[in-house]
């Protein structure tokens, strides 16, 4: 299969936007076709939002929603616990042998969701993003990142490499001094040093995200499936 569909569902203010950015510009660096978008109604936190990622092999012409995705990221568990999505179930659509990641330490589905999945073969990671991001991001923000890093690890959709890129890329800038007083100049650089900072967290929070998931991915059956499509 030449092509991964990516459904990212979650609140507002958790990033699921560019979280598909980042995962399409990665795509990109990569050498792959991708398309992001965002869908959202209420422009407030905690509010449903999703947003989508296209990855594939040969250039890609359609966008909008996307109704029959590989690949579904949770971003929280409202999601599910509170039907805070556009589609009910949370998984209508997931694609037969598909991959459902969920931002949880424990299971949230019911019998009847379970049924439904097992019958499509499609396979449910629980993966606790929130503690991995408070962990090493130091940061409830950095979830996003360690999402994006778990699709990576499992999926294989995208490298480490190129997602570093996309991140130096998306939120990097090189320092510029201010051509005025040492002061200011100080200033900036003291800005500029906490970003980088920053960007090396998220970074070191995707890398992590991306081995725990790797090593998930590699005790599952059928588990290629997913990998093979792109």
């Amino acid at each position: 299969m030449s092509r991964m569909n990516i459904c990212i569902s979650g609140l507002g203010g958790q990033g699921a936007v560019t979280a598909a950015h980042l995962l399409a510009m990665a795509a990109n660096r990569d050498g792959k076709f991708s398309i992001s978008n965002p869908f959202f109604g209420a422009e407030k936190r905690m509010a449903p939002a999703e947003s989508y990622c296209r990855v594939g092999s040969e250039r890609i012409y359609d966008r909008g929603e996307l109704v029959y995705p590989d690949v579904i990221m949770v971003f929280h568990p409202q999601v599910i616990t509170m039907q805070k999505s556009y589609t009910a179930p949370f998984y209508s659509g997931i694609q037969e042998n598909g991959l459902i990641i969920i931002n949880t330490p424990s299971d949230l589905l019911t019998e009847e969701d379970r049924k439904r999945l097992e019958d499509l073969n499609v396979n449910v990671f629980n993966h606790d993003a929130t503690k991995l991001a408070l962990e090493i991001g130091k940061t409830e923000l950095s979830t996003n990142m360690a999402m994006i890093g778990a699709c990576a690890g499992v999926t294989k959709i995208v490298s480490l490499k190129a997602l570093d890129g996309a991140l130096q890329e998306r939120f990097g800038k090189k320092f510029v001094a201010s051509g005025g007083t040492a002061s200011l100049d100080e200033a900036i650089k003291k800005k500029y040093k906490k970003k980088n900072d920053l960007l090396k967290a998220n970074m070191d929070c995707i890398t992590e995200s991306y081995t725990l998931s790797e090593g998930w991915a590699e005790k599952q059956i059928g588990r290629a499936s997913c990998r093979e499509r792109v």
